[in-house]
């Protein structure tokens, strides 16, 4: 099962410490060789991105910063693990560095199972 994970965090909370990314790097190494992690990415500020909505059948883009955002995702990765109880204990393995690199941050991991392409049919 593929797993995706969403870490959001407050807005404007800056750099992480360079001891916390040097143990994330270790974990994405050991993740990546083990064939389970697929791939991951941290976001850049919001200033640099864009909204676009759909509300009301009208189409609108909104060019960052958002001012209404509390809390922003600062990145993702996708993983493959066999259960749901061994993508839990990542997402914990994930938070932990955090606990013990980042004095202070706090954020989410949200963890959430992917949908499968539907599989064709051969006639």
């Amino acid at each position: 099962m593929r797993y995706m994970y969403l870490v959001s965090c407050v807005q404007n909370s800056g750099p992480p410490p360079q001891k916390l990314m040097e143990e994330l790097h270790k974990l994405a190494t050991r993740e990546r060789q083990a064939g389970r992690m697929i791939t991951d990415g941290g976001l850049m500020p919001l200033d640099m991105g864009a909204r676009v909505e759909l509300r009301l059948g009208k189409i609108k883009v909104m060019d960052g910063p958002f001012t209404e955002t509390k809390e922003v995702i600062g990145g993702f990765a996708i993983f493959e693990y066999a259960t749901r109880e061994a993508a839990v204990q990542a997402a914990v393995e994930f938070m932990e560095l955090h606990r013990l690199h980042a004095a202070g941050w706090e954020g989410v991991c949200e963890m959430r199972e992917m949908m499968s392409p539907p599989l064709e049919r051969s006639e």
